[in-house]
């Protein structure tokens, strides 16, 4: 896919799973799950023991209808190496205006400001992480968007899953999701319990879109 390709298909998902974990071995089996439950961009992130090895595997595993991208990057070194795995996005929890300038796919950086938002988006980003935004909340969003349409946003960090929706309709592209989808399913956690977080998560993507 083409690099605006990859980011609308993260917009069209509407959720950016999170994989985060000490280790990145259940992150097999918890990509089948939300895949089957309708989520289609993942998020391996770089902290997880085993990432880059794990976001290989996923995206020899995945169909190509799922985007799988790299997250916590902050060296250039991290980025390449999880671009050479084969992720497709990356995304960071600070803004580095070097590193979204000089990626070979698209760079989604961590901001909190306004004015940082508008850094990343004049560096090139294509969707600008707002984070941690669940101390935030949807109308920071909201009122920072009526003088900065033009920045598409994906809130993450602290975004519970009945508040998606809140967020969708506030002006958020995308959200990110990770331990409140997640849980402890990549530890050995119930697969049937993130199967129904993951439903729900959909469910209110399709609400806040109807």
């Amino acid at each position: 896919m083409s690099d605006d390709e990859v980011t609308a298909a993260v917009i069209r998902s509407g959720i950016v799973a999170i994989l985060r974990a000490p280790t990145a071995d259940g992150f097999a089996a918890v990509a089948d799950v939300l895949v089957g439950a309708g989520i289609t961009a993942l998020e391996v992130t770089l902290t997880s023991r085993g990432a880059i090895e794990a976001l290989a595997g996923l995206r020899r595993q995945l169909p190509t209808s799922v985007t799988v991208g790299g997250g916590t990057v902050l060296t250039e070194d991290d980025a390449k190496a999880a671009v050479d795995a084969g992720a497709e996005f990356l995304v960071s929890p600070v803004l580095d205006t070097s590193l979204v300038a000089a990626s070979p796919v698209p760079f989604y950086p961590g901001t909190s400001t306004p004015t940082e938002m508008y850094e990343a988006h004049k560096a090139g980003a294509p969707l600008v992480k707002l984070f941690p935004a669940g101390g935030l909340g949807p109308r920071f969003l909201r009122d920072v968007r009526g003088p900065l349409p033009q920045i598409d946003v994906m809130p993450t960090g602290g975004i519970k899953i009945e508040d998606i929706a809140d967020w969708l309709l506030a002006g958020a592209k995308a959200v990110g999701v990770g331990s409140p989808l997640i849980g402890d399913a990549a530890s050995g956690g119930s697969m049937k319990a993130l199967a129904a977080r993951a439903r729900h998560a959909v469910s209110a993507v399709a609400f806040a879109r109807s």
